[in-house]
């Protein structure tokens, strides 16, 4: 069976995406962003959400393990900073609904929910500037990073919280992630 963890970044929604996974049936398991990356075997890594880059712990350890990464939110954030791209406030604050264009239909995570998804995000900080070998998979009027993928090293990241009721298809991204997961560990 497939195992993803889920890295918390003491982000108020973490719960529910180790829920989301866990009712995908999924073997999951929700980890403290202390805990070291040798000491976890899994097949894939959710890096979730959090309100402070100061509190990320071991989460950008997990970038070098060579599974499949998906960062939510500041754990998108997290992987563009570490990787050489750059992370800026937004223009747009607070939490809110919003339209978000897929531009890249062939994304392994994002490109099924072409031609738009309708989510939600905070845009207190986005990511600015991508980081090399990432391709911007998805915009939105109020951000102009909502998802990035670098499908060499399988490292991928989205704006918004797939795991809230508010985001249109959000068990979407977690069953394409689950197969990116699969298709790795083959």
């Amino acid at each position: 069976m497939t195992k993803i963890v889920v890295v918390d970044n003491h982000g108020q929604f973490t719960h529910l995406e180790h829920r989301a996974l866990r009712d995908l049936g999924v073997e999951t398991e929700l980890i403290d962003n202390d805990t070291d990356p040798e000491e976890v075997d899994a097949d894939g890594v959710v890096l979730s959400g959090g309100p402070d880059m100061d509190r990320i712990g071991h989460s950008a350890d997990y970038l070098e393990d060579g599974v499949p990464v998906l960062g939510i939110c500041l754990g998108m954030q997290l992987i563009a900073e570490e990787l050489g791209g750059e992370v800026g406030s937004g223009d747009y604050g607070g939490y809110a609904d919003v339209t978000v264009e897929i531009v890249d239909d062939e994304d392994p995570l994002t490109g099924s929910l072409h031609p738009e998804t309708r989510v939600w995000a905070s845009h207190a900080d986005e990511v600015t500037t991508l980081p090399d070998g990432f391709e911007l998979t998805a915009r939105s009027d109020v951000c102009n990073v909502e998802a990035m993928s670098d499908t060499d090293r399988d490292l991928y990241g989205v704006q918004w919280h797939p795991e809230v009721a508010h985001t249109e298809e959000g068990e979407q991204i977690f069953e394409n992630f689950l197969e990116i997961c699969e298709a790795n560990a083959e």
